[in-house]
C-alpha cells in the first residue's frame, strides 16, 4: 500500500495555499498563489469568490503534482479559512450574486452603532459571545440582501444560499452537493446560539435573514461529503473544517484550558481555550466555539487585532519602502528604537480590547529626524503592542497570569519582532517547528475525522518548539515605551470622535 498523506487547504484573506502533510505532521509539499484584493470604496474591502476558487483549485492541483503523487494517495482534505467574509451565491448556477464581503470590510459600521444605540450589545453577546461590530458576517450578508436587485425576494424563494469561504469552497469542491459550514465557523456569523450551537430565530428576525439561506452546521472533524470528481475522477474524503484561528489553536495543540496561541497573519488573533466552559470576557474580547469532535463541544476566548502584518503590506505597497514584505527586520534594525514614533494602524477601526469601528490609521512623533528605518520598527512594535493589550485583557478574564505564547503565521519568521514581543509580554514566546499550523490544524481535523490519526493524544506527541524567546530588557525598560503606546492609541480614539 502506498503511503497516504492529508491535504489542508488554507484559503486566507491574501493568498489561497494547498500543504500536504504526512503521518508526522510534517510538510510533503506546498503551493501557494495570491488574488486580487478590491476597494471599490474607502473602507470597503471586497474578493471575486470565483478568483478564490480557482485560485484554491489552482494551488490544490499544483501542490499534488509537486509531490509525484496520485490523487488516490489523498486520505483526506482539510479547510481552513478567513473567517466571517461572506459570499451569497445562486444556488442552481453557483454564481455569486455579488463580491464576497471580507471580513475587514467596514460598511456596516453605522448599522452597528445603532444595534449598540438600541441597546441590543448584552443579547448579542449572550447568545453569540460576539460584539455588534461590522467584522461578523450578520451584517454584510443583510447588506448584500438590502443592496443587490432582487436578492431578497430571490432569497425568501429559496434560490440563494450564503456561505463563510469554507462552505463556498466545499460546495464547489462537491460541485453544489452539500451546503455546509462548520461550528466554529458558524459562531462567527453572528447568527448562531453557542450555547445551542444551531442558528438562532431571534437573531435571523433581528437582522431579516431568511432561515432557507443558510447552511447546515456540522462538526469540524468527520466525513460530511467527498470531492465529486473534479481532480482525475477520484473522489477524495472531505473531512474537516476550522476557521483559520480555531485551526491554528488546533494546530498548536492547544488543547487544555489556559493554553494560548497568537496568529501573526494578515491580522492577529489571540486565542485561550477553555475547555466546555463558555467563559464571557468583562474585557471586551469574543467568546467562540474552537471546534467540535465526537460531539464535545469545546470554546476559546479571543481578541482580534485587524491590522498585523498587514501594516507590513502597507509599507511595502502603500509607501514603497520595501521590496518584499521580509525586507522589514533588516531595515528595521538599522536603527536601536523607533526615535518616539509610534503607528497606530486602526486602517479598519481598533478591534479588541478598543472595539472602535470610527479609528483610522495614525503616526505620532515624527520629526525632522525620523527616518524610513524609525517608521518601519514603529510598524513592527505596532504589532506586539497591539498584542499586548489583549494578552492584558484575556489575563484579567481568566483570572491569571498567562505562562507562556505559542506563536504561528507568516510574521513569526521575524526575530526582531518575536524578540520585542517577548519583551514587551514579559512572558516566554515560543515559535514551533511547523509554523503552518493553520493548515495544520485542518490536516489534523481532517485526520481525525477519517481515522488517519487514532485521537488528540496521538498527534500532540508531534508538537514541538523551534525556538524559545525570553525576556532580554526588564519590565522597567518596556514601561516608558508602552506609555507612550497607551497615549498614541487615545489619541487615535480622540482623531475618531468628531465632537
Amino acid at each position: 500500500m502506498p503511503e497516504k498523506f492529508i491535504l489542508a487547504l488554507d484559503q486566507g484573506t491574501t493568498s489561497s495555499r494547498a500543504i500536504l502533510f504526512d503521518k508526522n505532521g510534517h510538510i510533503i509539499q506546498v503551493a501557494q498563489k495570491e488574488f486580487t484584493q478590491l476597494y471599490p470604496h474607502p473602507a470597503w474591502v471586497e474578493h471575486d469568490a470565483e478568483e478564490i476558487w480557482a485560485s484554491q483549485f489552482s494551488v490544490l492541483a499544483e501542490v499534488i503534482a509537486k509531490a509525484g503523487i496520485t490523487t488516490s494517495e489523498v486520505a483526506a482534505i482539510g479547510i481552513t479559512n478567513q473567517r466571517e467574509t461572506t459570499v451569497v451565491w445562486d444556488r442552481s448556477t453557483s454564481r455569486p450574486v455579488y463580491n464576497a464581503i471580507v471580513w475587514q470590510d467596514r460598511r456596516t459600521a453605522d448599522y452597528c452603532d445603532q444595534l449598540k444605540n438600541e441597546g441590543l450589545t448584552p443579547m448579542l453577546q449572550e447568545k453569540t459571545g460576539l460584539v455588534p461590530d461590522a467584522y461578523f458576517s450578520a451584517t454584510k450578508l443583510k447588506w448584500i440582501l438590502d443592496h443587490v436587485p432582487g436578492a431578497r425576494e430571490r432569497a425568501v424563494k429559496g434560490e440563494l444560499a450564503f456561505g463563510t469561504i469554507d462552505c463556498w469552497l466545499s460546495w464547489k469542491l462537491t460541485n453544489g452537493k452539500v451546503h455546509v459550514t462548520d461550528v466554529s465557523n458558524a459562531s462567527r456569523t453572528m447568527l448562531m446560539n453557542i450555547q445551542t450551537c444551531e442558528w438562532d430565530t431571534d437573531l435571523l428576525k433581528l437582522f431579516d435573514i431568511p432561515a432557507s439561506l443558510l447552511p447546515e452546521i456540522i462538526p469540524s472533524s468527520r466525513i460530511y461529503s467527498v470531492t465529486e470528481a473534479i481532480v482525475k475522477n477520484v473522489n477524495i474524503p472531505l473531512a474537516g473544517i476550522a476557521g483559520d484561528q480555531q485551526a491554528a489553536l488546533f494546530g498548536q495543540q492547544c488543547t487544555q484550558p489556559g493554553m494560548v496561541k497568537n496568529t501573526y497573519g494578515t491580522g492577529c488573533f489571540l486565542l485561550m481555550h477553555t475547555g466546555e466552559q463558555i467563559v464571557r470576557s468583562a474585557n471586551n474580547l469574543l467568546t467562540t466555539v474552537a471546534w467540535k469532535i465526537n460531539n464535545r463541544v469545546e470554546y476559546a476566548v479571543e481578541g482580534s487585532i485587524f491590522i498585523g502584518g498587514a501594516i507590513v503590506q502597507w509599507l511595502r505597497d502603500g509607501l514603497y519602502m520595501i521590496r518584499a514584505s521580509a525586507d522589514i527586520e533588516t531595515l528595521a534594525t538599522g536603527v536601536s528604537d523607533t526615535n518616539g514614533v509610534y503607528i497606530v494602524p486602526a486602517f479598519a477601526g481598533l478591534g479588541a480590547p478598543h472595539w472602535n469601528q470610527q479609528a483610522r490609521g495614525t503616526i505620532f512623533g515624527l520629526t525632522r529626524g525620523t527616518s524610513k528605518a524609525h517608521i518601519a520598527r514603529a510598524g513592527l512594535e505596532s504589532i506586539a503592542f497591539q498584542v499586548r493589550d489583549v494578552l492584558k485583557a484575556m489575563e484579567s478574564d481568566a483570572g491569571m497570569p498567562i505562562k507562556e505564547i505559542r506563536v504561528d503565521g507568516g510574521a513569526t519568521i521575524n526575530n526582531l519582532l518575536m524578540q520585542f514581543q517577548c519583551n514587551v509580554l514579559q512572558v516566554p514566546v515560543v515559535r514551533p517547528q511547523v509554523y503552518e499550523t493553520t493548515a495544520l490544524g485542518a490536516a489534523y481535523l481532517a485526520g481525525l475525522g477519517v481515522g488517519y490519526w487514532e485521537s488528540i493524544a496521538d498527534i500532540q506527541q508531534q508538537w514541538k518548539a523551534d525556538k524559545y524567546f525570553y525576556p532580554d530588557k526588564t519590565m522597567e525598560e518596556m514601561e516608558p515605551l508602552i506609555r507612550g503606546w497607551n497615549r498614541a492609541i487615545k489619541a487615535s480614539i480622540a482623531w475618531a470622535d468628531e465632537t
